[in-house]
């Protein structure tokens, strides 16, 4: 099973690149299938990891970045894949 661990965190005003910075420097304890790293207007940031394991597994996230470079708690999310191709191994 592939599952899909999602990460978002929006920045202090005009710390974006600051947030982003830190979120690709962030390394996980195991690395994922693929990891990708995002950002969008109002300085928000959000990295995607895949992980080939079962749904409720114990899986490395990343951390809480220092409460003065974020505006509010990260928010998290897991899904799991319905459809597509499996990744090669």
């Amino acid at each position: 099973m592939t599952v899909a661990l999602m990460w978002e965190a929006r920045a202090a005003e005009g710390r974006g690149g600051e947030l982003l910075d830190w979120a690709r420097a962030q390394r996980l304890g195991t690395p994922p299938l693929r990891r990708e790293t995002l950002r969008a207007p109002g300085d928000r940031v959000l990295v995607i990891t895949w992980w080939d394991a079962p749904y409720d597994a114990e899986l490395p996230e990343l951390p809480e970045p220092d409460g003065e470079l974020v505006t509010r708690a990260v928010h998290r999310w897991r899904f799991e894949s319905v459809d597509g191709e499996q990744p090669d191994h």
